[in-house]
């Protein structure tokens, strides 16, 4: 293939967060010429990593497609890649949240779509987005089709691709006339089909050093001189509470006197907060909450603690010299929690890429 027709493979990253599925989209080979995020950390995080990117802090409603167009050098966009919000589709907090107004984002995506006509299209979401935001969902798709795409859309297990993680996602795939085939696994659980095992904590974690605690870290001039390998000061009651827990066990485990009152003498609900990871299997999925033990099974395997912020962002596969560019722990730690990780969307971003190459091939 002649380098020029691949010289210049642009993609825009909407919804950009700190920039993970930038991370993913440069691995595959793509020139990202602009992106677009509008909370404040997110976007220091991600202008500190990918400072060539022409960036815009902006509500995505504020801006025209065909204005990003005019930034790539060719005149045209190869692929469309973005993350809505999706905490108004999440199982965790759907029952809060059944008039987000961040849901309508979605079809917002479709219009820059349309306005730009990139040659492919990539998006994620929690699998609710077709479920409890079924009917925005298949507004988007019913845009996208006719606009002349050719749309698929897959729930995947980011551990059948190299992720050290539980996370499901649903994806979409679409060309502008043809069809994106998904990347076939290269994982699974147990290893079978030929496939390799699924990543365990074991192998992301395990070496790092004991993190120190958010006030330690204060004290001593603020945590990203520490690179972010700080956890939060665990109340007297919780430290309690972890010492009893066996990894891969959640508060079910916990004596009733131990329980918090909300889940005392029953069994539903979320089970897995109070809990430890286990070192021999993926992490649970990473979330906002990722270092706080009420929140998910987040505590550590081994050290009675929860996973500190720079382990999550391993856990989530974004480069061990990451910068997160704020001083706030929530901050990061949604940065992190929000985000594809960039392993995956290297694998999803790399089949488009393909999929281009052969197009290019045989045109």
């Amino acid at each position: 293939m002649p380098l020029s027709k691949l010289s210049h493979v642009t993609a825009i990253d909407l919804f950009a967060g700190g920039g993970g599925l930038t991370v993913g989209l440069k691995r595959a080979g793509f020139n990202v010429i602009s992106a677009v995020e509008i909370e404040d950390n997110a976007f220091a995080t991600y202008k500190a990593n990918h400072p060539e990117v022409h960036a815009f802090k902006q509500d995505l409603r504020t801006i025209k497609g065909t204005y990003l167009k005019k930034l790539s050098p060719t005149g045209s966009v190869d692929l469309l890649a973005g993350c809505p919000p999706c905490q108004g589709f999440c199982s965790l907090t759907s029952k809060y949240r059944k008039d987000d107004q961040r849901n309508e984002l979605v079809i917002e995506f479709a219009r820059i779509v349309k306005e730009i006509r990139p040659k492919m299209v990539m998006m994620e979401n929690v699998p609710g987005l077709n479920q409890r935001g079924k009917a925005l969902f298949e507004e988007l798709i019913n845009s996208l089709s006719r606009a002349g795409y050719f749309v698929t859309h897959k729930v995947l297990q980011v551990a059948d691709y190299g992720v050290p993680q539980n996370r499901r996602r649903i994806v979409l795939l679409a060309g502008l006339g043809f069809h994106i085939p998904f990347p076939p696994p290269t994982h699974s659980k147990d290893g079978n089909g030929n496939l390799k095992p699924w990543r365990t904590l074991r192998s992301v974690i395990k070496n790092m050093k004991k993190p120190l605690t958010l006030s330690e870290a204060t004290k001593k001039g603020g945590p990203h001189l520490f690179d972010w390998h700080v956890v939060r000061d665990m109340a007297p009651q919780n430290v309690r509470r972890i010492k009893l827990v066996k990894p891969g066990k959640s508060r079910n485990s916990l004596p009733e006197a131990l329980r918090p009152d909300c889940h005392k003498k029953r069994d539903d609900g979320f089970s897995n907060v109070y809990g430890r990871a286990s070192w021999d299997q993926v992490s649970p999925t990473i979330t906002g909450g990722c270092t706080t033990l009420s929140k998910g099974r987040f505590g550590h395997p081994r050290e009675d603690r929860t996973f500190s912020v720079r382990e999550s962002a391993l856990i989530q596969t974004f480069p061990p010299d990451y910068i997160f560019d704020t001083p706030y722990m929530e901050h990061v730690c949604n940065i992190i929690g929000n985000s594809l990780p960039c392993d995956f969307a290297e694998v999803l971003a790399r089949q488009c890429m393909n999929v281009l190459k052969k197009r290019l091939n045989t045109n």
